[in-house]
């Protein structure tokens, strides 16, 4: 009897221990294909740890951000840039290292943790075809810069937003110092602006830099040489009740951070968004190729 009591007893303390350790962990996302593979990612890869993980994908990003803070969502990838002027109203010129350390500070007062910042940057950028870039010799926006002061005869693709706002194309334009025509830009819708690049429409588009059709499309980012592009470095961010309560939770988050950059990330969108693989098998196979499942 008394063994049988003991044995009981052990049963019980595991059971309480896994129920301890399943403490259900919402995982959110945003509506766009990125966010959608980072969400299955986390989730997949937090499952394969022993979370007991609810997944919430395709959200609008204020609606993300507001149920966070609401304790309705535990953890999902932000962008640097967004928190900072988004959700902190920060106008300020930072560096990438300054506008983590800002948005740390700021959402840190609203019990929100950002932890390690990956590598991708999913910022706007401007790109050439590859060949263009062979022929020109320009691989960065100090030298695009010069070519257009040279005379060199080539033409831009941009959204109307990003060729009015006030952090946009004049401003650009002025930190680089070189001037463009009106007639050597044309506006048109994002996705538009790809498809007009690849075809040799123009020379030069506007892009954002982890999107999946510039590997697709043999695109090449011209380097942003004296930063003038806000940092939108992708992190994860996390209640801070909810690190409380899974101490490990910071430390296997920073491990799958520590994988990603601007390249992988832009593979991965082309996986879905070009080769039209399911969100869920790239996501899982890119944690199998980093032995993380």
């Amino acid at each position: 009897m008394k063994r049988l009591m003991m044995t009981l007893s052990g049963l019980a303390l595991a059971g309480a221990m896994t129920t301890a350790q399943a403490e259900e962990i919402v995982v959110g996302g945003k509506n766009f294909t990125e966010q959608q593979i980072l969400a299955s990612m986390t989730s997949q890869y937090l499952s394969g740890l022993g979370y007991d993980v609810e997944t919430r994908a395709g959200m609008g990003s204020a609606v993300l951000r507001q149920a966070q803070e609401n304790g309705q969502i535990d953890l999902y990838w932000e962008y640097t840039g967004t928190s900072l002027i988004n959700y902190n109203d920060v106008t300020e010129s930072l560096s990438p290292e300054e506008t983590y350390e800002r948005v740390k500070e700021l959402d840190g007062e609203k019990g929100l943790v950002w932890l390690a910042p990956s590598a991708a940057n999913n910022t706007y950028a401007l790109a050439m075809r590859q060949e263009s870039v062979e022929e020109t010799g320009i691989e960065s926006l100090s030298e695009l810069a010069q070519a257009v002061n040279d005379g060199e005869d080539l033409t831009f693709a941009m959204n109307a937003e990003f060729y009015a706002r006030e952090d946009g194309w004049r401003p650009l334009q002025q930190a680089y110092d070189f001037r463009v025509g009106r007639g050597e830009v044309k506006r048109m819708d994002s996705g538009l602006v790809y498809q007009a690049l690849r075809d040799g429409q123009v020379d030069v588009g506007l892009v954002f830099a982890t999107d999946g059709r510039i590997p697709a499309f043999d695109f090449q980012v011209l380097e942003d040489d004296q930063a003038f592009f806000p940092a939108y470095a992708l992190t994860p961010v996390v209640r801070e009740e909810t690190l409380e309560a899974n101490p490990d939770l910071a430390e296997q988050m920073n491990a799958l951070s520590a994988l990603l950059d601007d390249e992988t990330m832009a593979t991965l969108n082309a996986r879905v968004d070009v080769e039209r693989e399911t969100i869920e098998d790239v996501a899982q196979s890119f944690l199998d190729d980093n032995e993380l499942l």
